[in-house]
């Protein structure tokens, strides 16, 4: 019988033969706390599916994954589970016309985030549960039919240790020393969820009229680990939500249909957070332990946002299979963000998005992998990776597009038939395509060809022709694609022109218009004063690599901070970084414009955004012989605007941290240690717990903080965010015994969770030792395949993308990488898109490190 990964074509097939009336669910987790009784540690867990077939007398199949099935009834038939259950999936034969299908099982829990994951708080021994399944790890759990077009109700019970709280989707009740939950609206099985523990837990409510009169309830509900509580900043959450409520109801024009709405946000998780309907997920860093900057809380007011647009796009309409995984996760990135700008204090996210979102969606459109926005998933593999760049970020900037397109009101207006339509059900692209036809008037194929059915970033170069009196006799619009996806695209899009005016580099023409083909001519700017910088999408209307012609790009490097609009500074910022990681820029250059012009920076989401984008061009692509004199001007940079910030600004908490990244010589990790020592100190700068693991792991990777030291720090900050902060320090040390462990630890090793695998990799990647990696390049290919086949995906993801080489980073780590590619052709294909575009990001360095040597050389 095929195995764990679930193809297109299986479930196609499966969904053409089944129909699911309901599930019952009965876990029993008492067995969470206590000793454990061997590895691995299991739960009961007791299944009854009932559910139609089309065609009586046909097989089909159930999946589970579990270490052992006690019991299996069909329609009252016992059945042997050695027989019909294979570790992942039960084989039903001769069907009824209706069905009743009873599992018994053994399921284990989880230390990797997939499944019903187990945590063990190291403050006060206290175990906490909770699930995550996107996009098939529900089988681990309990039986079911997994692929999201088997919509169901489902009943969860759950017997849990007395002291402890239980959820699920729908609100609970305990009796009996049972918690049982109410029956939930038809749902996908990835959407399902249940947390127990003995979790801090804090209530509110939510009440609307609605426009027939009727009064809207609905409670809501924060909760995080007791060890966390004195940081958890409910209020905050609370307010995010009742505005995203407000905000979603007046546009949606569909009342919030699950019922309660709580907010958990738990330990090791490997997500931002998860729209599991009623019951939302997150990860517990976005409850924060010190001080942060706005931009941290707008994030996490996005991150709101998004899981709660997924309420309706997603929970209550979901996509048939993973294909059109987009129409959940692009309207969720795009409503977050329009919501947060337009419901909540954060007015200026759509900046955020533009240099932060937009970033992430213009790298992974340039990999080797780059797909469609509709894209192609065979199997529950492809499912997993495609969670990317383009999924989220791309999708939704297309959609930002889309509305300058349609329009606002028709945009809206489409989603609000599409909810009517199809609640409950499942979707493709033309049942959108179709509602937005209706409301904007537009033929949407030829759009949607162009722009989700095609892979690729454009690029946008203005060309500027003077006339004799220095006006503008014509400006057009280059567009350009790369020679491996040349399709051009129609773009609607803003053009500014900008001109300097005492000190101040402010637009003084803006005209909108429609751009298709190599060259299109804006007439309406003919006449217009001569620009010393023209920005060609303007207000960030459409998806596409901005460019610059010679003079605009001589007045950024002159003026950049100038610039008055913070959403155009971060659209410039964000194509010069472009410009870098193409190789047009020459990367001492980007850390040049840092050093001038990110102290003028108002926008702190930008801000650190640069300190990131400059420390991936010192790590990467500057030249190596510039390296140490990059490094050392950044640390000087650092430390000065740090002295000079406004004492107990964000700002000065973001140029603190950039000078613990950045930190270069003896003097800066003498400053570092007597900060936290307190025998030097910055007036204004509280170096609280979390400030302190960031000094720290400077220290320890440049040798001046030991074991000793970081031990003395656990003991401080004895605590699960402490224990992570401490293995990432301790695998950060300069040493090749230290490297040998780490190793060893994550890759012969199941014994660390998941997210102590996360902070051990990234300690044990620093560029500042490149030496001590060395031998790991050679290792990375041998064991790779391995890991692969023998852990879980989510670990497998991690180990194969962070213990790449890319520190190795000359020729013949592309070499190696290609050898192993070659001789493995037949490897999965979601370990060959890892690998393939971790190769990708190592060619662009070193051809940013090779541009970055010829213009020093020139």
């Amino acid at each position: 019988m095929p195995g764990e990964n679930l193809s297109r074509d299986e479930a196609r097939e499966r969904a053409a033969l089944l129909s699911v009336d309901g599930y019952d669910v009965s876990l029993d987790v008492r067995s969470a706390v206590g000793d454990g009784q061997g590895e691995p540690r299991t739960f009961r867990s007791v299944t009854t599916i009932r559910f139609r077939c089309n065609e009586p007398g046909a097989s089909s199949f159930a999946d589970l994954i579990a270490p052992s099935v006690t019991a299996v009834t069909l329609n009252g038939k016992d059945l042997d589970p050695g027989q019909v259950f294979d570790g992942t999936r039960i084989a039903l034969d001769d069907l009824a016309a209706e069905n009743e299908l009873v599992v018994d099982a053994r399921c284990a829990y989880s230390r990797t985030g997939e499944g019903l994951h187990r945590f063990v708080d190291p403050e006060d021994g206290e175990v906490y549960l909770y699930t995550q399944y996107e996009p098939a790890d529900a089988r681990r759990v309990f039986a079911n039919f997994e692929q999201p077009d088997l919509k169901a109700p489902f009943r969860f019970e759950v017997r849990a240790p007395e002291e402890w709280t239980a959820w699920s989707n729908g609100a609970g009740e305990l009796a009996d020393g049972v918690w049982r939950f109410a029956e939930t609206k038809p749902i996908s099985t990835y959407i399902t969820c249940v947390v127990a523990g003995p979790y801090h837990y804090v209530t509110d409510t939510y009440s609307r009229t609605l426009p027939d009169g009727t009064t809207l309830e609905i409670p809501l509900g924060a909760m995080c680990r007791k060890g966390l509580a004195p940081y958890f900043d409910a209020d905050d959450v609370f307010l995010i939500t009742r505005q995203g409520l407000d905000f979603f109801h007046e546009h949606f024009d569909y009342p919030y249909p699950f019922g309660k709405y709580d907010q958990a946000f738990v330990p090791e998780y490997n997500l931002g957070a998860m729209e599991n309907p009623g019951l939302v997920t997150f990860r517990e860093e976005y409850i924060f332990r010190g001080k942060v900057t706005q931009a941290s809380y707008e994030a996490r007011a996005n991150v709101i946002l998004h899981e709660m647009a997924h309420m309706w796009f997603g929970d209550l309409v979901t996509m048939v299979w993973w294909d059109d995984l987009w129409l959940k996760e692009s309207f969720a990135d795009f409503m977050g963000t329009f919501a947060n700008v337009n419901a909540t204090r954060f007015s200026n996210a759509w900046t955020t998005f533009a240099n932060r979102r937009k970033a992430w969606a213009y790298r992974a459109d340039q990999l080797p992998s780059t797909h469609p926005v509709t894209a192609d998933i065979r199997d529950l593999q492809d499912a997993k990776l495609n969670f990317d760049g383009i999924t989220y970020a791309k999708g939704a900037s297309v959609l930002k597009q889309l509305v300058a397109y349609v329009g606002q009101d028709a945009f809206l207006e489409g989603a609000r038939r599409y909810f009517k339509r199809n609640a409950y059900g499942n979707t493709r692209l033309g049942d959108l395509l179709s509602v937005l036809a209706e409301t904007s008037g537009r033929h949407m194929g030829a759009w949607a060809g162009k722009w989700l059915q095609t892979a690729g970033v454009n690029s946008l170069t203005p060309q500027v022709l003077l006339d004799g009196e220095g006006r503008v006799a014509e400006l057009a619009v280059l567009q350009e694609a790369p020679e491996s996806l040349p399709e051009l695209r129609p773009h609607r899009v803003a053009i500014g022109l900008y001109r300097l005016s005492d000190g101040r580099l402010e637009r003084y023409a803006r005209v909108e218009a429609d751009v298709d083909g190599p060259r299109t001519v804006i007439a309406d700017l003919a006449g217009a004063e001569a620009p010393e910088l023209v920005l060609v999408n303007d207000d960030d209307l459409t998806y596409c690599k901005i460019r610059f012609d010679d003079t605009s790009l001589a007045t950024l490097r002159d003026h950049l901070g100038a610039l008055t609009d913070p959403l155009a500074r971060a659209l410039c910022w964000s194509a010069l970084w472009n410009l870098t990681r193409d190789a047009l820029l020459p990367a001492r250059d980007f850390v040049g414009l840092v050093l001038r012009f990110a102290s003028r920076e108002s926008d702190i989401g930008v801000l650190q955004m640069l300190h990131a984008w400059a420390n991936t061009a010192l790590d990467g692509y500057v030249a190596p012989e510039w390296r140490e004199t990059a490094g050392r001007r950044l640390a000087e940079g650092a430390l000065r605007e740090l002295r000079q910030a406004e004492p107990g600004s964000e700002h000065q908490l973001a140029w603190a941290r950039f000078f613990a990244w950045t930190a270069a010589d003896e003097a800066d990790f003498r400053l570092l240690q007597e900060l936290l020592s307190g025998t030097a100190t910055i007036d204004g700068l509280d170096v609280d717990q979390e400030l302190r693991w960031a000094f720290l792991e400077p220290l320890a990777a440049h040798g001046a903080a030991d074991e000793s030291a970081l031990a003395a720090e656990l003991v401080r900050d004895d605590t699960a965010s402490g224990k992570r902060h401490q293995v990432r320090c301790l695998a950060a040390r300069p040493s090749a015994a230290v490297k040998a462990q780490a190793w060893a630890q994550v890759v012969e090793s199941e014994a660390l969770s998941n997210a102590l695998v996360e902070a051990t990799i990234a300690g044990f990647a620093q560029p500042s030792r490149r030496d001590l990696l060395a031998p790991y390049a050679e290792k990375y290919f041998e064991v790779i395949a391995r890991v692969w086949e023998d852990r879980s995906i989510q670990i497998g993801m991690d180990v194969v993308r962070g213990l790449y080489p890319s520190l190795q980073d000359r020729p013949e780590t592309l070499e190696a990488t290609d050898a192993w590619l070659a001789a493995h052709a037949d490897a999965p294909p979601a370990l060959r898109r890892l690998v393939l575009e971790a190769r990708d990001d190592l060619a662009r360095t070193l051809r940013a490190q090779e541009y970055d040597a010829r213009a020093a050389g020139a």
